[in-house]
């Protein structure tokens, strides 16, 4: 890279976004991670921020301290998610559907709209969404959390097109199951009904074992460094051999074989 390149990457303290920040500083690129609480100086080789993508005003002040500091702001990865452990859809509370959409969807949208003006202003930047393969797949007894990457996709793909003549490219990336500790930090449904308590036992251990084998969050983190480099951008990015053969599946698998194949590995006629 010719010059410093400043890079925000949202949800730094673990897993996918722990290990895109350091990609990204090994690269080259002045890094800023955020978390909730900032992390202690020098425990890493980028600055964490004091960030909530769940509230408007943090969101304001930390991207203005940002652009103070360094006049500008070349590359945002928005990392920050969570999901809900695995249950049937109406076994969660309008309230906790918000909660996971205000986080994982809405945080984006303000995020984004945080970090445009400015990357308006120097007619060029990035944004990079953390989507899944579950924004482009369904997703039994994980339906709110495929829905907020669903939401991602839509979000992303129509936003490129606006922005992409002011000189800021948006790409989402579409990663399958990664060993980040994902499955030790769902919420648990809040209205659990006695009807889907074995489904909801075996999932739990599908998920479990499926995170184990997944692929380590620095594979997911190339990918991020590729999208954040490629002269010419493509819109997804799908990150790792599993999501690479579900999206093949998905786009030329007969539609009643693809599903037949989504039954059996959730193991819904079991």
């Amino acid at each position: 890279m010719t010059k410093t390149k400043i890079a925000l990457v949202t949800g730094a303290s673990s897993g996918i976004g722990k290990a895109t920040a350091e990609r990204l500083a090994k690269a080259g690129y002045k890094v800023y991670g955020t978390s909730r609480r900032a992390a202690q100086a020098g425990l890493q080789s980028f600055e964490m921020l004091a960030l909530d993508v769940t509230n408007d005003q943090s969101v304001e002040a930390a991207v203005a301290d940002l652009i103070r500091r360094e006049g500008r702001i070349d590359l945002l990865v928005n990392n920050a998610g969570f999901g809900v452990a695995p249950a049937g859809a109406e076994e969660s509370t309008i309230e906790q559907a918000q909660s996971i959409f205000n986080t994982n969807f809405y945080g984006i949208v303000r995020m984004t709209r945080a970090v445009v003006p400015q990357m308006r202003k120097q007619g060029s930047g990035r944004i990079l969404n953390i989507s899944s393969v579950l924004g482009f797949l369904p997703a039994p007894y994980m339906a709110l959390y495929a829905a907020t990457k669903h939401a991602v996709e839509g979000y992303s793909e129509s936003l490129d097109h606006e922005l992409r003549t002011r000189g800021i490219r948006v790409s989402t990336i579409q990663p399958a199951y990664t060993k980040t500790g994902f499955d030790s930090n769902l919420l648990e449904p809040d209205a659990k009904l006695v009807e889907y308590q074995k489904n909801r036992a075996a999932l739990n251990i599908l998920v479990k074992e499926a995170v184990e084998g997944g692929d380590e969050p620095s594979v997911v983190a190339d990918t991020i460094l590729k999208a954040a480099v490629a002269t010419r951008p493509k819109l997804k990015y799908t990150s790792g051999g599993l999501a690479c053969r579900l999206k093949f599946l998905r786009r030329f698998a007969p539609a009643f074989m693809f599903d037949a194949g989504i039954r059996k590995d959730f193991r819904l006629d079991a």
